[in-house]
């Protein structure tokens, strides 16, 4: 009885996870799957144009139009078909599928090139920074992102799930970013960015791998038998090469990801929150053993807290990593000035351009309430006057800056004044000529 119970229990709750419920036509899914595989015409184009929206918006670090560039972007249909053909052992149809992935690939990369290259704003802005590094995270979305495109994509009615899926994967943004990479010659910014596209495409082309094979797919199947076999035998080994080194990428962002929590951790108890102002941090993960640098604004440490600072990183869980502080001015290098620099003076391009700017202006603002208070105690006779900066073109080669005063006077200014008046002007604007004009 409880056996028949259980049985029945267990049929509901497969029935209700049961996929091929509102399942489409497989014909009709595998056309369609095909039809958005192809990069020309109309598709080549529309992918072009949202390569130029998703790179303004990161340029201007804009989310809603980067989102808008992924919910027009055709990227998904080559990877989904790509997954199908893997599933469904169609060598011609993963053959079609690489070549325009490859195609998208190049044109997303050349017009996102072109576009940073000319753009004036080539400041990284946070939007552009989050896609130089993925984690483990970036996998989870691409996998179930992936899943979820594939599920709506085998509905009969396909629903609202396409959108949020464009967007979560978010392919355009990684190869926008690699672009810009490319643009300013920053290549650490074009391999992460890269990285993180190719992880997205494979998790996504894994995620519809899976969903074919639950949803029993036929496989291809050819007039030669032995042709047969060696594509089933060649699709076997390229499904195994983009698993496995997955799980393995997978995997070591995981690891990657407790480990600088570990840091951070460490980094906040032992040191910020007893009163310590950690000016710069860096933590090398490639190297052997691991590095984390410090430098502090004012604390300075004996050797043998350094040491016992290492012996508490060890107790954190953060194994094979030197714990490296910097204290002397000898020590900080230039990265390490540029860096807090750019943490406490924050000075971008844009400061610097209105910095510059408001010197400029500066040089034309001649007037002043200490100049207004002078000339009224040492020339009563001025009604009104006005002074400026003029460039003055003696030669067709050559500009002179001269400082114009012109004033007016009830009664024509006696020579010995106007003299007076010439002679003070010029003590006050000693690198300049000074011209007196009369109304």
């Amino acid at each position: 009885m409880l056996s028949r119970y259980i049985n029945t229990l267990m049929n509901k709750i497969l029935r209700f996870f049961d996929l091929h419920q509102g399942e489409d036509r497989k014909e009709a899914v595998l056309e369609n799957v095909v039809s958005n595989i192809s990069f020309r015409g109309a598709n080549a184009w529309i992918l072009a144009c949202a390569i130029v929206v998703a790179s303004v918006g990161l340029n201007v670090n804009s989310t809603a139009v980067i989102i808008g560039a992924m919910l027009i972007s055709p990227l998904m249909g080559p990877i989904v078909g790509a997954g199908f053909a893997l599933g469904t052992f169609d060598f011609p149809l993963l053959k079609k599928s690489l070549k325009n992935l490859l195609i998208a690939t190049l044109i997303s990369l050349v017009v996102s090139y072109i576009y940073f290259l000319l753009s004036p704003f080539k400041e990284a802005q946070s939007e552009l920074l989050a896609r130089t590094s993925p984690n483990i995270y970036d996998v989870m979305i691409a996998l179930f992102g992936g899943l979820v495109g594939v599920i709506a994509i085998t509905r009969v009615d396909k629903g609202n799930p396409i959108p949020g899926v464009a967007i979560a994967t978010a392919l355009m943004p990684p190869l926008c970013t690699a672009g810009y990479g490319l643009a300013i010659g920053n290549l650490s910014y074009f391999a992460g960015a890269l990285f993180l596209y190719i992880i997205n495409c494979v998790f996504i082309c894994i995620a519809t791998f899976i969903i074919v094979k639950y949803l029993r797919y036929p496989k291809t199947h050819y007039i030669d038998k032995k042709r047969e076999k060696r594509i089933t035998q060649s699709i076997t080994i390229i499904t195994i090469i983009l698993v496995l080194p997955s799980v393995y990428f997978a995997y070591n962002l995981l690891q990657e990801k407790k480990y600088t929590s570990k840091v951070n951790q460490f980094v906040q108890q032992e040191l910020s929150n007893k009163g310590y102002t950690v000016i710069y941090e860096k933590l090398e993960m490639n190297s052997n053993p691991k590095k984390l640098e410090l430098a502090f604004l004012s604390k300075k440490f004996s050797d043998k807290e350094v040491e016992s600072l290492q012996r508490v990183m060890e107790s954190f869980g953060i194994t094979n990593t030197n714990l490296v502080i910097h204290q002397d001015s000898l020590d900080l290098k230039s990265s390490i000035l540029s860096e807090i620099d750019r943490r406490t003076a924050a000075v971008s391009e844009k400061d610097l351009t209105i910095r510059a700017l408001n010197n400029e202006l500066a040089k034309y603002q001649l007037a002043s309430p200490q100049l207004d208070r002078d000339i009224a105690v040492l020339f009563p006779e001025l009604n009104s006057y006005s002074i400026g900066v003029q460039q003055h073109y003696a030669k067709a080669d050559s500009v002179a800056r001269i400082v114009a005063f012109i004033y007016a006077t009830k009664t024509p200014l006696p020579l010995a004044q106007h003299e007076k008046l010439q002679q003070w002007l010029q003590n006050h604007f000693p690198k300049d000529s000074v011209a007196i004009i009369s109304q």
